[in-house]
């Protein structure tokens, strides 16, 4: 067998380095253009794979899913209630970018193998399945003659996640019309909306799967603005 000259075996040797630096390259990827973190010698890390979320990742959207689904019953009631063309413009803001949401976070639990709440039940039966930071005994109640604050123990609010409403409050808002539905639902909206704020946060903070801590700092940040907008409305500081 003939020996290749010199010049070829060391264009074949750099060539054979070059590849075998792609390789590795490839190797050390999330296959998402971020480079992976992998043990010496190992395999990049699940935290860094494409689509791979940890515990928090999941609690956001089966606690968000029944919180945007209560947000959107609430919207859904100003057409036929609101006095205010304001108000029910925003409401119908509200139900416009929420709806959507709670079809991708529903996908998302159906990729990930993990239960979606039931629908109904918006404000019972989660506090057991969402390990939100922060989110025992917070729910804010608020009626049409009070500001939106944190509810007594035992009065029938929800304490699964913040923000949510008792089934009292959203009964009185149905009975309420004009003017009075318009103040009942801006208070009650602005705490639910704080709420989400939360929420979205406590993602950000401890989630790792990229789209889910895209979507909370879109909510906290859309939920922020309408809570400013629904304050002038209010007349309130």
């Amino acid at each position: 067998m003939t020996t290749p000259p010199r010049p070829l075996r060391a264009a074949a040797a750099t060539a054979g380095l070059a590849l075998a630096a792609l390789v590795l390259t490839a190797c050390g990827s999330a296959g998402d253009g971020t480079p992976g973190t992998a043990p010496q010698g190992g395999a990049p890390t699940a935290s860094v794979s494409p689509g791979a979320h940890n515990a928090q990742d999941a609690a956001f959207a089966r606690a968000m899913i029944p919180h945007h689904r209560q947000a959107v019953a609430m919207a859904a009631l100003a057409p036929q209630r609101a006095g205010s063309a304001a108000v029910r413009t925003l409401a119908a803001r509200i139900g416009r970018a929420q709806s959507p949401e709670i079809t991708v976070m529903t996908g998302w639990l159906a990729a990930w193998g993990v239960s979606t709440p039931s629908a109904g039940t918006p404000s019972a039966g989660a506090d057991e399945h969402t390990g939100m930071p922060g989110m025992s005994g917070m729910g804010s109640s608020a009626t049409a003659t009070s500001s939106a604050r944190p509810a007594p123990h035992g009065s029938g609010a929800s304490t699964a996640m913040p923000g949510m409403m008792s089934d009292a409050d959203l009964a009185t808002l149905r009975g309420l019309k004009g003017a009075a539905f318009d103040t009942a639902f801006l208070r009650m909206m602005i705490g639910h909306h704080q709420g989400a704020v939360t929420m979205a946060r406590a993602e950000r903070s401890g989630g790792v799967y990229r789209p889910a801590k895209a979507l909370a700092a879109s909510i906290a940040t859309s939920q922020t603005a309408e809570i400013r907008q629904m304050r002038t409305l209010l007349g309130a500081p």
